[in-house]
């Protein structure tokens, strides 16, 4: 899953939102320099990777991407499920998406100091291009993957695998649907864990 599922499955809390959202700038242990809450949610999006990369449902949407794509295939499936999260987000959640998102960059600003180096380094365009917003169009993913292009050590271009996506739209959105109301499910109970 991709930034706007992991701060969705962080439920309400503010420091689990901004935890689930750092995990992947903090590497191994250093996790633990953080506050008790924001560890938390650090711990809570590696599980949510676990869950995610060892789902059946999931692998049958990466190996459709896989021939051409190879292991960016994941990468690319992140993000078209994010697009699924955010074009139905009515669906998931009361609060409107433009509203819910300008909240969490409020989130973000009020709390820049305690961001990793490289989050604070990408807020600015973060916002500017407004992300999470535009997760909800087919432009708006084409963007974020064309952009994603400069960090892929390889001739593979992400943004081309719109074409599968387009193609194949309908049988990805269904597999989106059928896995995300596991994770749900399956992120309620670790956060309840948590709060134990």
């Amino acid at each position: 899953m991709n930034y706007l599922a992991h701060i969705y499955l962080s439920g309400k809390n503010d420091e689990l939102k901004i935890g689930n959202f750092i995990a992947d700038s903090v590497k191994g242990k250093t996790y633990k320099k953080y506050p008790d809450k924001i560890q938390e949610g650090i711990i809570l999006h590696r599980k949510i990777d676990q869950f995610t990369d060892t789902h059946p449902t999931v692998f049958k949407s990466t190996h459709r991407l896989f021939p051409i794509y190879s292991h960016y295939a994941s990468v690319i499936i992140d993000v078209l499920y994010d697009h699924f999260l955010a074009k139905n987000w009515a669906k998931y959640h009361d609060t409107s998406l433009a509203v819910y998102v300008d909240e969490f960059y409020y989130l973000l600003k009020t709390n820049f100091e305690i961001l990793p180096k490289r989050v604070q380094n990408f807020y600015p365009y973060m916002i500017s291009q407004n992300w999470l917003l535009n997760y909800a169009t087919i432009e708006g993913i084409e963007q974020i993957l064309f952009q994603m292009n400069g960090r892929v050590k390889s001739k593979i271009q992400l943004h081309h695998s719109i074409k599968e996506f387009k193609a194949d739209y309908s049988l990805f959105e269904a597999e989106f649907t059928s896995f995300f109301e596991e994770l749900i499910q399956f992120s309620e109970n670790e956060r309840k864990i948590i709060d134990l």
